[in-house]
């Protein structure tokens, strides 16, 4: 009995999630097909215009890497942690309203529109990716599962990172302010744009420091493979995940009790 009680509530919990991922598309995009497509159009357009610049800036290698997916895999991290960060903060303001609903919670709404970015970002990288490895420029991913595996932990790190943001801004409004200037002096510590071997041994011990630099090694590394020296501990990176997945929670839980209602 208790397990088919849990497996109705799975069910039921899935049902209300699917209808909020519908509900945000045509919020954002409207009842067209075009608006839809526009989910994963936009960041490919952002992610191919970026390796162009830097194919006609650096040529075919930098550093002895391949520019090409050295920017495909950057950029689409960096796509995801923007979205994430910049887009589920204002999810209590958005869709209070939704509230009304008794079976919808401020989770399920924050989980739809995670999803959603995490979905269209990962299908952007893709549709990129495959015509170019079609026609020779790119060499096959050497290792799916690290990659993927990487991505996994890059969403549930960019998502713990939102409800954090998410709680603390609707607490305070000048704390909203200071998210985007943060976000844009915490780049450097992204690893998108570089690779560790790249930096002198100082500087390596600095921005190892931070998780996201390891993610994004490790997306490299499934990627390149050994030809490409990476550095990451999936250890490290699981331990920040879970901590601000558990201090993304706490916040959002104490932040819901405040939401007023539209």
């Amino acid at each position: 009995m208790a397990a088919t009680h849990s497996s109705q509530l799975l069910s039921k919990k899935a049902r209300i999630i699917d209808a909020l991922l519908l509900r945000e598309l045509m919020a954002r995009f409207g009842h067209n097909n075009v608006g839809f497509l526009w989910q994963i159009i936009e960041p490919l357009m952002l992610m191919v215009g970026v390796m162009v610049a830097w194919s006609l800036i650096y040529g075919e290698r930098n550093h002895g890497v391949m520019v090409l997916p050295l920017v495909l895999t950057g950029y689409s991290v960096l796509t995801l942690w923007r979205h994430m960060t910049g887009r589920l903060p204002n999810t209590f303001r958005d869709a209070s309203g939704l509230l009304f609903h008794r079976d919808v919670k401020p989770a399920d709404i924050l989980l739809a529109r995670a999803i959603l970015e995490s979905i269209s970002t990962l299908v952007a990288f893709f549709i990129a990716l495959l015509p170019l490895q079609l026609i020779g420029i790119m060499e096959p991913v050497h290792d799916y599962l690290v990659l993927l595996g990487a991505w996994s932990l890059m969403c549930l790190f960019s998502f713990g990172s939102a409800l954090i943001i998410t709680a603390l801004a609707h607490f305070s409004e000048a704390f909203e302010r200071f998210v985007q200037p943060v976000m844009y002096i915490i780049l450097p510590l992204t690893g998108v744009f570089y690779m560790v071997f790249w930096l002198p041994p100082a500087a390596q011990k600095i921005v190892l420091y931070s998780p996201l630099v390891h993610i994004s090694e490790m997306i490299r590394g499934g990627f390149f493979g050994p030809d490409v020296p990476t550095t990451w501990d999936p250890v490290y990176v699981i331990f920040w995940t879970i901590a601000v997945n558990a201090a993304g929670w706490v916040l959002v839980l104490k932040a819901q009790r405040h939401i007023e209602l539209e």
